[in-house]
């Protein structure tokens, strides 16, 4: 086939073409292979650490404790009657003997006025008796007068005088009852919301009481030990031998607010037996409450220090691992390299564990992100900065606030 000039020049320009083309795609190559070879390796992880801290920790023991007066005096009515005054302010402090309530005493004063009659009467007839008996002794003496005669006067004069006697046993029971109509407090403390209202019948056999009056300097706390917790409680106790040579155990009282009650309890009771449904012994504390901040009714947390551990090693919570029983910790060293380490942990105290065996003051272990990390790997630590504790939900009115939870113990 001959050539022509014009398919001579259209192959020319199509071999230009490909092998422009084909020094396109090897320059691509060049570039991507260099890039690959050039990228950066990845930076190591950043975890946050703290640095172990070594220091005296006390141990303590918690329960949830309900607060109560330290003596509750109920007052109700002793008579029947109308309720025609109330004379305190219900939430107020009053003292011994106070006046608390009026029942309308007319009737009362009118049996007082009657026996007062009564008392009258027999005394009356008892001093003409005792009269009689004067004049009859000495005739009968004489024999002027018959053994039967004496015999009656006697018995007459000594009629009168029991008569007497009874008549001034209904007088003293009518004042009492007249002195029921004035309701007083039987101890002093802080006097409740009175349950009747002026005009309301009162009587002994009513339902409810009056009002309750409670002591509450002391406060009492009412608290459950479990028999698990008594028994070594029990032997230290003994242990440190007669009750008047034992140390006080110290005892707080953690309100639910969280805030510490800043006047110290001691304990008061253990009841004689265990609660055979709930398996526990009930116990109490008193505390002191000047200030009558704490009610009946309030909960707490009861927390007892029962020994102080010297120079425990303390580290977060969030940093032990616990797989199959066992507790790990990962160490950071000098290098930033990471060591996944077994430790031995004993109590919980607060968001921290105490580390018995497998680590030195002065370490630092990772706090979060272990899960970032395994044995040997190089890490960026930061300071590990503990979240800011969850502002306490307001209560809606009339809404108890819950108890708060105990701290569990390792």
């Amino acid at each position: 086939m001959t050539s022509t000039p014009f398919s001579s020049s259209f192959a020319r320009r199509t071999l230009s073409s490909t092998a422009a083309a084909l020094a396109s795609v090897a320059l691509l190559l060049t570039t991507g292979c260099g890039k690959k070879e050039e990228a950066a390796p990845p930076a190591p992880p950043t975890v946050d650490v703290v640095t172990v801290v070594q220091k005296d920790v006390p141990i303590y023991q918690e329960w949830i404790g309900s607060l109560d007066g330290d003596v509750n005096a109920v007052i109700r009515p002793q008579v029947t009657g109308y309720l025609i005054k109330q004379y305190y302010r219900e939430g107020d402090l009053v003292k011994k003997g106070q006046l608390l309530f009026q029942i309308d005493p007319r009737t009362f004063a009118a049996a007082v006025d009657q026996a007062k009659g009564l008392v009258a009467q027999q005394r009356a007839l008892y001093q003409t008796a005792k009269a009689n008996l004067a004049r009859v002794k000495p005739l009968a003496a004489k024999n002027a007068l018959s053994q039967k005669d004496l015999d009656d006067t006697t018995g007459a004069e000594l009629s009168a005088k029991a008569s007497l006697d009874a008549a001034e046993a209904a007088l003293e029971t009518a004042k009492l009852n007249l002195s029921f109509t004035r309701i007083t407090s039987l101890i002093e403390g802080i006097a409740g919301i009175a349950k009747a209202q002026i005009g309301d019948l009162l009587s002994p056999s009513m339902p409810t009481e009056l009002t309750t009056v409670s002591t509450v300097d002391p406060i009492k706390v009412y608290f459950n030990i479990s028999e698990r917790e008594y028994l070594p409680l029990a032997r230290a106790m003994l242990a440190e031998g007669p009750k008047h040579e034992r140390k006080r155990v110290p005892i707080e009282l953690i309100l639910v607010d969280g805030s510490i009650f800043p006047h110290e309890g001691q304990f008061a009771v253990l009841n004689r037996q265990v609660d055979s449904s709930t398996g526990t012994f009930k116990a109490t504390a008193l505390f002191p409450n000047p200030e009558r901040l704490l009610r009946p009714g309030q909960y707490g947390r009861i927390r007892a220090t029962m020994s102080v551990a010297e120079g425990a090693l303390l580290v977060p919570q969030r940093a032990v691992t616990e797989i199959q029983g066992k507790y790990l910790l990962a160490v950071v060293g000098a290098d930033n390299k990471v060591d996944i380490r077994p430790v031995s942990v004993g109590d919980r105290i607060g968001s921290d564990w105490i580390i018995t065996s497998g680590l030195q003051p002065g370490e630092k272990v990772i706090a979060e992100g272990t899960q970032k990390v395994k044995a040997g790997m190089t890490v960026n630590p930061k300071p590990f900065e503990p979240p800011a504790p969850a502002a306490a939900k307001p209560t809606q009115p009339g809404e108890r606030p819950a108890a708060p939870a105990p701290e569990s113990k390792g």
